[in-house]
């Protein structure tokens, strides 16, 4: 294995065990379904949702065949994505591609225990008398947000792609 191929494991593993921690952590040591919603800043809650849809909350569904119509396209998407960080060219590639591959074992293993996955965190602002809200999210999510922003990054501004003879 190469040492760039290493780091994205390695990221891919560090994303899956931060991620678990916080949700075992949250949901069975400091149950954050008994004490509710926790206010930790006048923007930041911590809060329980169980998400059983995909990215966002879209295409909620409680059924089991929903459930593993979804895990098989997400274990599906990780071996591919494994494919690509395996080829990938740069470590910002490899790292970024560690960090979705973490992120999606993470929401799949919360899916697999739970039947939906463990979301906690609420940004939200108050203007004159509402209050908006941004979806609720886990590290998972974090991790997948931030390794597809710098694939992007990647693709703009990393390594030319290779010209065919």
């Amino acid at each position: 294995m190469s040492l760039r191929l290493s780091y994205g494991v390695i990221a891919a593993i560090a994303t899956l065990v931060l991620d678990q921690a916080s949700k075992f952590w949250l949901v069975h040591v400091f149950d954050i379904a008994r004490r509710g919603t926790v206010k930790l800043t006048p923007f930041f809650d911590l809060v329980l949702a169980w998400n059983q849809g995909i990215s966002f909350g879209w295409f909620q569904h409680d059924g089991p065949a929903a459930q593993i119509v979804l895990m098989a396209i997400k274990a599906v998407a990780v071996v591919v994505l494994a494919v690509w960080m395996a080829r990938s060219r740069t470590l910002l590639a490899t790292l970024s591609l560690g960090l979705i591959i973490g992120g999606a074992i993470g929401n799949g293993i919360d899916r697999l225990a739970y039947g939906a996955v463990v979301d906690f965190a609420l940004f939200h602002v108050r203007i004159g008398e509402t209050t908006f809200n941004w979806y609720v999210f886990n590290l998972a999510d974090v991790a997948i947000v931030a390794g597809v922003a710098a694939l992007l990054y990647d693709s703009f501004w990393g390594l030319p792609a290779a010209k065919a003879p």
